[in-house]
């Protein structure tokens, strides 16, 4: 008890009032005239939590305060206008987050028009007026939960029939998504200083596929005539607009900082909001330095530009030239900087919450980070994440205390204006990810949006292939006899700018540039049959390799400037946690499919999505060619299998020597593969059970990389016949996959050339080659490239003023 605590009591005593007590004799929860400690109100040991009724109007505990009772509306009294801010104070349209900071003037939010007008009731309660009519919206049709990656029309058959939802009307705030046209509001908008005022804020808008509304408990107690008043505890229209608006529009700003000064006042919100922010325990583990100094932010700047450097030397030739382009951070543009610290043991040994989770204090503080960027923007600030440092370095350039880590690295201050998309994504150089693929139901791998019937990832994606758009087809056909050469004198390069034209569905079409080769690595029970002399071992060793730089996929990536990405599936050797490896192993290697079924089909199943997540992935991250690569002693053999069971060829016409076998192991080798086929009976019609029985978990992988590559309508370059089994594979599920097929070249594998022909591609290059990694696909790269690059930068006849045949 605090010497004021026992002052207080003293003079209940005086005064002739005890306050009530519990057991032992300490004063009851909630009553008496001081405020309770931090344990009062506990429920004793045994006894559950007991209502409390406060005595005699006594304040509440504060650990447990009741919500205050709804205020009866009272008409508003009009409040004068205030005057226009200074340029260096710009206010927020819709005003300041509702946060209680004591001493420091809010700005007063405009009344907005899209506000419901409220109704006092009998009782003094709130009560919302019924919504204005209206017309009728018609619902639009349930439809897959699909969404392509590129905006506007995609076909799904012949000719150009569109199967993209129409989005729902534009409205004043809303930005423009990839392929939609923007509205003369919207564009104007998007020229708009984010800190002028609007005339009323916009209502949210949803992105993504249509959600239908699905009746929840409240309207079903609504329709029972039963008032929950639950929508008492939502914010009016205007206000949630405004919330949803800045976590929208907030956006990682490193261009066009204003030196004008942040006013005290602005700042101080900012960082209230910050401050109330969720944390592990209450324990508010975070610290806001605000840096003005210039020696300071200089220091972090150096930091900056050396780990920039470094950064510049790993990437691939194509990345380093867009990354040259790139502004990563405004540690000098910005008026001030701000560093969120963390302190991992604020709140002693026995803080709520982080016993279980060491790194909640961190996960407190990031969230306080979030809520600062939010509350900025609201405020018309923008901010700069500086990532391209070491947060060990910071907090020694910083001469921060021990305990402390650096959580975020900010820049704050006025802009000329917010982009319409994260910078990244107009640069091009990573794109964002619909929501749809990150919600999931129950389980993960089941996923939809709310409302929608929740689907798996292989089923969306297959719903997601659709034909060449066949507009852009015959674009790119007319433009190629136009083009200032004879008619058809580049032989295939001319076709294979064509289906480029087809699958980006506009021509010219886009140069598939930066490419990432992945390599699908994966072990094999066949092993044990003797189908070749490598020692199973080899594939993790050569998996060390790749990541080293030291394969000759590394050497032919670092050529063309391709990533290589190495994606462990299978592999039954651990591997190491390094950058560039992605463990998605599904298991330590198949089973012997001589002896039965290579894989179950949750396994291929799971290897499967696998691909797909990682096709996903590396467009995302802006790349706009997929290309194949695999690891895998004795993965030949299962390839063999595949082309038989997808072809009908016989296994001595499908069968090669592989890693280089004699005659006599080749002879064996036909033999296993007869025995695998013979062992396993395949349905025609079913091609993941088929993939099950027959593949390896790389071929699994491989084939739906190939069909997450062709639902994002991104060219994937096929390399040998690894590659070129499992696109037989993805073939059978979806026959448009083949659309953004391309075989980089001719495997000396017999397989391979049944695979080219049953899926009626003409490869680029034919070199007898059969390494695989993705060797072959990447020495025609270059060809792909250029077929593309043609088809934009050549003049026609009319442009160029040249005379044509007649």
């Amino acid at each position: 008890m605090t010497k004021d605590d026992r002052e207080d009591a003293r003079r209940g005593e005086e005064s002739g009032h005890e306050p009530p007590r519990w057991h032992g004799g300490r004063p009851a929860p909630g009553t008496g005239p001081r405020l309770g400690g931090l344990l009062d109100g506990l429920p004793e040991s045994g006894r559950g939590t007991q209502a409390q009724t406060p005595g005699n109007g006594a304040p509440t505990n504060p650990f447990r305060q009741r919500p205050a009772p709804p205020r009866t509306a009272e008409p508003a009294e009009p409040v004068p206008p205030s005057p226009p801010p200074a340029p260096s104070e710009p206010s927020s349209p819709y005003g300041a987050l509702p946060l209680e900071v004591p001493a420091v003037p809010w700005p007063q939010p405009e009344a907005a028009s899209g506000a419901r007008p409220e109704t006092a009731s009998a009782s003094g309660a709130r009560t919302e007026a019924p919504p204005r009519s209206g017309p009728a919206v018609d619902t639009p049709p349930q439809r897959p939960n699909v969404i392509p990656f590129r905006g506007g029309e995609r076909a799904s058959g012949p000719g150009t029939e569109a199967v993209h939802q129409a989005p729902p009307a534009p409205t004043p705030d809303r930005g423009t998504g990839h392929g939609e046209e923007p509205s003369a509001t919207a564009e104007a908008e998007q020229k708009m200083y984010a800190h002028e005022a609007v005339q009323s804020p916009p209502e949210p808008q949803h992105t993504g596929p249509p959600v239908h509304p699905v009746p929840g408990p409240q309207a079903a107690t609504a329709a029972a005539g039963t008032d929950v008043g639950w929508s008492d505890h939502a914010y009016g229209d205007a206000e949630r607009a405004a919330v949803y608006r800045a976590i929208r529009e907030r956006r990682d700003v490193r261009v066009g900082f204003r030196p004008d000064p942040v006013p005290h006042d602005v700042l101080t919100r900012v960082l209230e909001a910050a401050h109330q922010a969720p944390s592990v325990g209450h324990s508010q583990p975070w610290d806001f330095l605000v840096i003005d100094d210039p020696g300071l932010r200089g220091r972090v700047s150096d930091l900056a530009a050396a780990e920039r450097d470094g950064y510049t030397q790993a990437l691939p030739s194509t990345r380093a030239r867009a990354f040259s382009g790139l502004k990563v951070e405004a540690i000098l543009d910005a008026p001030l900087n701000i560093a969120v610290t963390v302190d991992p043991t604020r709140g002693g040994r026995h803080t709520l919450g982080r016993h279980a989770k060491p790194m909640a204090a961190s996960h407190s503080a990031a969230l306080a980070a979030e809520n600062l960027w939010i509350a900025a923007r609201a405020e018309g600030l923008g901010v700069g994440w500086v990532t391209f440092v070491d947060e060990r370095d910071v907090a020694r350039a910083l001469e921060l205390p021990s305990h402390l880590d650096v959580v975020a690295y900010l820049c704050v201050g006025y802009v000329e204006e917010f982009p319409t998309e994260p910078e990244l994504s107009l640069s091009g150089w990573a794109r964002g990810r619909p929501l749809s693929w990150a919600v999931h139901h129950d389980r993960y791998g089941r996923r939809g949006l709310p409302g929608q019937e929740p689907t798996s990832l292989l089923e969306e994606t297959i719903t997601t292939v659709g034909a060449l758009n066949t507009r852009a087809v015959e674009e790119a056909r007319d433009r190629q006899n136009r083009m200032t050469k004879p008619p058809g004198s580049l032989g295939v390069l001319e076709e294979v700018s064509v289906q480029l034209a087809g699958l980006a569905g506009e021509c010219p079409p886009p140069i598939p540039e930066p490419a990432a080769v992945a390599v699908f690595a994966g072990d094999h029970g066949v092993h044990a049959q003797g189908v070749t002399a490598w020692p199973q071992e080899v594939t993790a060793q050569m998996v060390h390799n790749f990541l080293e730089g030291g394969a000759v996929v590394n050497a032919f990536a670092s050529q063309v400037g391709a990533e290589v990405t190495v994606v462990d599936v299978g592999v039954v050797g651990d591997l190491p946690q390094t950058v560039g490896l992605l463990p998605r192993k599904v298991a330590r290697g198949t089973a012997d499919f001589t002896q039965g079924p290579a894989l179950t089909r949750q396994q291929a199943l799971q290897a499967l999505e696998g691909g797909i997540e990682v096709a996903r992935d590396l467009v995302s991250a802006g790349n706009r060619c997929l290309v194949t690569g695999d690891m895998g002693i004795a993965n030949t053999t299962p390839a063999a299998a595949l082309v038989c069971a997808f072809t009908g060829a016989d296994p001595e016409r499908a069968t090669g020597r592989g890693t280089g076998v004699d005659d006599a192991m080749y002879a064996h080798k036909i033999d296993v593969v007869r025995r695998a086929l013979a062992a396993n009976p395949v349905d025609p019609d079913d091609p993941v059970g088929t993939l099950a029985a027959l593949g390896g978990l790389e071929h699994a992988a491989l084939a739906g990389f190939v069909l997450g590559g062709a639902a994002l309508r991104v060219p994937v370059l096929l390399d040998g016949v690894i590659a070129g089994s499992a696109a037989l594979a993805a073939a059978a599920m979806s026959p448009e996959v083949v659309g953004a097929c391309f075989a980089g070249h001719r495997s000396s594998e017999p397989g391979h050339s049944l695979v080219l022909e049953h899926l009626g591609l003409r490869p680029l290059i034919d070199l007898e080659m059969r390494l695989g990694e993705g060797s072959g696909a990447l020495l025609a790269l270059p060809l792909l490239q250029g077929s593309a690059r043609v088809l934009r930068d050549v003049a026609t006849f009319d442009d160029a003023g040249v005379s044509a045949v007649h």
